[in-house]
């Protein structure tokens, strides 16, 4: 692993005052997006809505980094042009989300997992040929009655620490997502206090899988 290599893009993606786009809604999202207005839920009627958007005239001034969905990452333009070298040609560096979702926790009632370490080194070294040079994996942390658990917590923690981990082993930025949701009867010290607590179990859980920080 060139640490250099991790770090100059990690940089590129917050420089300026330009942010991330997020193209990664999966199938079914989209699927139901498109019921509503009568559009075919088909992989052309996707791919034909994707290209419009990472086709955007000047795109590339407002948008650093852009994260594709396993099948977007997969298409091309009409004319035949991947949909990264499209978003490269912008001046925007190709990501992938790489998490399987946030499911329900086994004995964790109103808590959730997010899943996706099975078969993640060989899917990461994929997306790199494809051409992504970042990932995102998003955990989910809600906060109400007893939560969150400890159990919850480290459990998110731990695997997205893996999966940094993985992500910079393949060369990719790993894009670290711990969401303490923010929606609820709390109070808002309440939730900067699980907000605390999450980042600093996750910092650790980094530090142990030795996970490069220095480019943060």
């Amino acid at each position: 692993m060139n640490t250099q290599e991790l770090i100059d893009p990690a940089r590129a993606l917050v420089a300026g005052d330009k942010g991330l786009l997020a193209v990664d809604e999966s199938n079914p999202t989209c699927n139901k997006r498109f019921a509503r207005v009568g559009i075919p839920q088909t992989e052309e009627a996707r791919r034909a809505y994707r290209e419009l958007i990472v086709t955007t005239p000047g795109l590339g001034e407002c948008i650093s980094g852009a994260i594709l969905y396993d099948e977007t990452i997969r298409q091309h333009k009409k004319d035949g042009a991947s949909f990264v070298k499209a978003i490269a040609d912008a001046g925007i560096i190709p990501g992938i989300k790489v998490d399987t979702g946030a499911k329900d926790m086994a004995g964790h009632p109103g808590e959730k997992i997010t899943e996706g370490l099975d078969g993640l080194r060989d899917r990461l070294a994929e997306y790199s040929q494809m051409g992504a040079r970042f990932a995102k994996w998003r955990a989910v942390i809600a906060v109400g009655n007893g939560l969150p658990s400890r159990g919850c917590i480290e459990a998110n923690a731990q695997a997205l620490a893996r999966y940094a981990a993985l992500c910079q082993e393949a060369g990719l930025v790993p894009v670290v997502e711990p969401e303490v949701l923010m929606n609820g009867e709390h109070t808002l010290e309440r939730c900067c206090e699980v907000t605390e607590k999450v980042l600093r179990t996750v910092f650790h859980q980094l530090y142990l899988q030795r996970v490069t920080l220095e480019g943060i």
